[in-house]
């Protein structure tokens, strides 16, 4: 199948660059994935759409401030580190700009303590493709702590706007760290919205994937099957598998909130049959497209996706790659936010 047969044009105003002031006053298309059917609601139309029974399933994942700006120690020059994984102690897989400068070897300093000394200095060990870098970093005290003080949020390359409040990139619910992005769908979400829907009677469970930036890197093949998907990072505890055991017992719809929610579910599909889902962890690669067959995902709150990525392709899979791309015409003709802190998008 043809990269180019999940294409659209996107007006750049379109492009969310800020949240809105209320999590919850967000647009929200509806899909039907049996009639075809687009309807335009708000967002807090999905407490009518959830019904009683149902298992919503929400990322947890916290995103870690890690863009950290520095300069090359022996010439001054600025340089700007994305960490991407923790591969080893304090070693980590990361992007860097301007790569080429940055040599195996290359030392690198971060902040200061007040006294002219670096509060973080880095090492390059290891090259990658495409600006990767494999750094170790040297320190006293504790990782995240100086992390927390000298790291920006990632934000997304189409966002081009400041963020003022660092937690607008969280959702409200997000507690594990190790994301370089935000599981996005679950930014509409208020605390208050979440009680309504447990009032409601809509059981609410959460998994973990850590959100890696193959997210938002464009397709280089030309054929979707030619494309190797990124590996991250996910856990399943023992309450949401016991929830997910129950909601097949019942029959009942298991509605994953985000593209990283779904991986995660179809993921952990893959290893068990229904009735014996175990809490489980590990890295999964899957990549969801047109084809493939749903195994726990019966509906998915999501947010609108870059053109030709692999997100437009899951959500593909799910309700049809004629079925999204009209709904997408008619977000844009609607003039519906697009990305990360755009509006929803719920397929049921």
């Amino acid at each position: 199948m043809n990269v180019n047969e999940f294409d659209f044009e996107l007006p750049e105003h379109l492009i969310a660059q800020t949240p809105l002031a209320d999590r919850t006053s967000s647009r929200l298309l509806t899909l039907n994935r049996e009639s075809g059917a687009v309807e335009h609601h708000t967002f807090t139309k999905l407490a009518e759409l959830l019904q009683p029974g149902d298992t919503l399933i929400l990322n947890d994942t916290r995103v870690m401030p890690a863009r950290l700006m520095g300069i090359k120690s022996d010439t001054g020059a600025k340089v700007e580190l994305l960490l991407l994984k923790q591969l080893e102690g304090d070693r980590w897989d990361t992007l860097a700009k301007p790569g080429k400068r940055l040599k195996v070897g290359a030392q690198l300093s971060f902040g200061d303590d007040g006294n002219g000394q670096p509060l973080l200095r880095a090492t390059v060990v290891a090259e990658g493709e495409m600006g990767g870098r494999e750094i170790e970093f040297h320190y006293e005290g504790i990782f995240p702590e100086l992390l927390d003080r000298l790291g920006e949020m990632p934000l997304p390359p189409y966002i081009k706007e400041r963020l003022d409040d660092r937690e607008r990139y969280q959702t409200v619910y997000a507690k594990h760290e190790g994301s370089a992005a935000a599981p996005t769908a679950g930014l509409h979400f208020t605390r208050l919205f979440l009680d309504q829907l447990k009032a409601k009677g809509v059981h609410i469970g959460y998994i973990t994937l850590h959100v890696g930036l193959g997210t938002f890197r464009p397709m280089s093949v030309d054929t979707i099957e030619e494309h190797t998907m990124h590996s991250e990072y996910y856990e399943l505890s023992e309450e949401t598998a016991a929830m997910l055991r129950s909601a097949k017992e019942r029959g009942s719809r298991i509605v994953a909130v985000g593209t990283t929610s779904a991986r995660t579910l179809e993921t952990v599909a893959s290893r068990f049959t229904y009735e014996d889902i175990q809490a489980c962890s590990g890295w999964t690669d899957i990549f969801i497209f047109p084809g493939y067959k749903f195994k726990l995902v019966n509906a998915l709150l999501t947010n609108f996706h870059l053109p030709k990525s692999t997100l437009v392709m899951l959500v593909s899979a799910l309700a049809g790659r004629t079925a999204i791309m009209k709904a997408y015409k008619e977000a844009i003709e609607q003039e519906y936010r697009f990305f990360s802190f755009g509006d929803a998008m719920f397929i049921y």
